[in-house]
């Protein structure tokens, strides 16, 4: 508790209505009052997020977090109905300059433009918090504080002035990127200086540390790391170097800090906890003179597993030259197999985006690959590949549709009145009965917007052995589903059947801002969709155990009552980190639901 007089200092936080609200709920939960001086007040307010970080049940600890996010997100992220009219003004003056002429912005291209700041928006705030609330953010808490308070008043970066603008209400501008290794090295310095240890000596870096403004160390830490550039990540030789575990952490901290490589190892404390858990190693390709010292990608350990692999790409995936060498080490390692689709899916990427630059053509496998249209491309950094995108918005997906779906043009109906009997695709606005059709690939747009279709067997097997294969395959089984199975209303079938299942998020619905759960469950209906059995969730999680990182399936069920009583439904998620989880969610009628969370009902049975 020794530092929280910076934050009683610095934000008055005591006396804010929050530490207020926090006192009084830790004395009703625990009967008991907070001593009413200013640390002890700031220490529980603190606590409440430090506990909800270090659940040890996966599923508890992403409520907690998910509901963290919501709380900050209500509060900062912009509401469709602040959203300046300027705004809208300024997207027809860049479609005339653009030689559109004079564009009407539509209620429906208003509501689409709404829905992207506000996505943006909570995106990259989430960004923050995910990482922040992650094993690699070992910070203590009145640090983490200092950081998130800060961010929420930032606005754009400033590359020629090198700072941060103030954020403004009413702005539709994202939160700022998160650079971990320069987050890393602000977060390290303050602590520091709190501890009365020396700092980096620049002059420049010492008159900021003094006024303790996050957003101008967090610019002079941006700009001190700087990338490596293109022209010198050709050169892919070098040397991988082993740090041990419990072993001095400093020399890899040197080894990383002023190369741009985004990783928090740069910062002295989470390199420290991070070699506490495991061994690290790193690539080292030569520079200009030669020298094995230009960071390219990085192994880190958890005891004897993989815990991450980070290469110096945006957002630490992979360099588009280094993959040969982190393909080569993977094979040292015994769980070194499991990164082998995500290595399969960055060269192929990598492929895809030089032919692109070439301008030369994409052939099917490559466009259902781009597209995702089987499965998510799957990288090693903690967001998706940038290139993704990137390709994607050169392309036109009207010429590339009828490749993908394997069909001649006229063969894709974008309205209900196109259909007819050579109908094989329909992009458009779902409609009743559009499930009782023969169209192979039905969604709303394309490609985001296709519908999943999905297999799941069920029958065979009652519920001590559905929890026993999911214990065999790893799977870990939360307190929320374990209670749902345990209850008289989970029943299995004793007779095999083969169900097909369609995978839809609440927008393509025709939610593009959330449902609650009778909304969504009465649409599905209306188009033709059937409620699953409830053994599908079990059933279904250990059929899908090559589910992509941080994907949710919630299953469009009746409600089974879980441990709290709840209302509830089963989750298949797959963590970042690779863990596979069979979840509980709550799913009362009046529960409400992102658009973007996906649902798995069950397509209509054939008569």
């Amino acid at each position: 508790m020794e530092n929280l007089d910076f934050l009683k200092n610095k934000y008055n936080l005591h006396n804010t209505e929050e530490v207020e609200k926090a006192a009084k709920r830790t004395e009703k939960r625990t009967g008991e009052k907070v001593p009413q001086n200013p640390k002890d007040q700031i220490q529980n307010y603190l606590d409440r997020f430090t506990e909800i970080i270090e659940r040890k049940e996966p599923g508890k600890r992403e409520r907690g977090i998910e509901a963290i996010k919501s709380v900050i997100d209500d509060k900062y992220i912009i509401k469709p109905e602040e959203i300046p009219e300027s705004y809208y003004e300024n997207q027809r003056r860049i479609a005339r300059e653009q030689g559109h002429g004079d564009v009407e912005i539509t209620d429906e291209a208003r509501n689409q433009l709404k829905e992207v700041i506000i996505k943006d928006q909570k995106d990259s705030l989430d960004n923050w918090i995910d990482y922040l609330s992650s094993k690699d953010a070992t910070y203590p808490d009145w640090l983490k504080y200092f950081a998130i308070r800060n961010l929420l008043g930032m606005g754009e970066y400033d590359k020629e002035k090198k700072q941060f603008t103030k954020r403004s209400k009413g702005t539709v501008k994202p939160f700022p990127d998160i650079n971990r290794e320069a987050l890393a090295y602000v977060l390290d310095a303050i602590e520091k200086k709190h501890k009365g240890i020396p700092n980096d000596k620049d002059p420049e870096f010492q008159a900021l540390l003094r006024g303790e403004n996050f957003a101008k160390l967090y610019a002079w830490a941006i700009d001190k790391a700087t990338p490596e550039s293109e022209k010198g990540l050709t050169n892919i030789k070098g040397e991988w170097v082993k740090y041990r575990q419990g072993k001095d952490h400093m020399p890899l901290v040197e080894s990383l800090q002023g190369h741009g490589t985004g990783w928090c190892t740069a910062g002295e404390s989470t390199a420290k906890a991070q070699l506490e858990g495991g061994d690290f190693y790193v690539y080292y390709s030569e520079d200009k003179n030669g020298k094995s010292n230009v960071p390219r990608a990085a192994i880190r350990m958890q005891g004897n597993e993989i815990g991450e692999v980070r290469g110096i790409g945006a957002d630490q995936n992979l360099d588009p030259y280094i993959g040969d060498v982190v393909k080569k080490k993977l094979t040292e390692f015994p769980d070194g197999d499991k990164y082998k689709k995500k290595e399969a899916n960055m060269k192929l990427l990598t492929q895809i985006d030089n032919k692109t630059k070439l301008k030369q053509p994409l052939i099917k496998d490559e466009l259902i690959f781009l597209y995702e249209v089987n499965t998510e491309i799957e990288g090693f950094g903690y967001q998706r590949d940038p290139r993704i995108k990137e390709i994607i918005d050169q392309r036109n997906p009207k010429e590339d549709a009828p490749i993908v779906f394997d069909c001649q043009p006229n063969q894709i109906a974008y309205s209900e009145k196109k259909i007819n009997k050579d109908t094989k695709a329909y992009v458009g606005p779902l409609f009743k009965g559009i499930f009782q059709t023969n169209i192979d690939h039905i969604g709303t747009s394309f490609p985001e917007g296709m519908l999943k279709k999905m297999e799941a067997e069920i029958g065979g097997k009652n519920k001590k052995e559905l929890e026993k294969e999911l214990k065999e395959n790893k799977v870990w089984i939360s307190d929320y589903a374990k209670s749902m199975m345990n209850n008289s209303d989970f029943t299995t079938s004793k007779k095999l059947e083969q169900l097909n299942l369609a995978r839809i998020t609440v927008k393509s619905l025709g939610f593009p801002n959330g449902a609650t759960t009778d909304e969504i469950y009465k649409k599905a209906e209306e188009l033709g969709l059937e409620l699953c059995p409830a053994e599908v969730g079990p059933q279904l999680r250990l059929q899908y155990l090559d589910q992509p990182n941080g994907e949710y399936i919630f299953i469009g069920m009746k409600q089974i009552s879980d441990s709290v009583g709840y209302p509830s439904v089963f989750n298949v998620l797959r963590y970042d980190d690779g863990r596979l989880e069979l979840d509980g969610r709550s799913a009362k009628p009046d529960d409400r639901w992102g658009g973007g969370r996906g649902f798995v009902f069950r397509m209509p049975r054939k008569s």
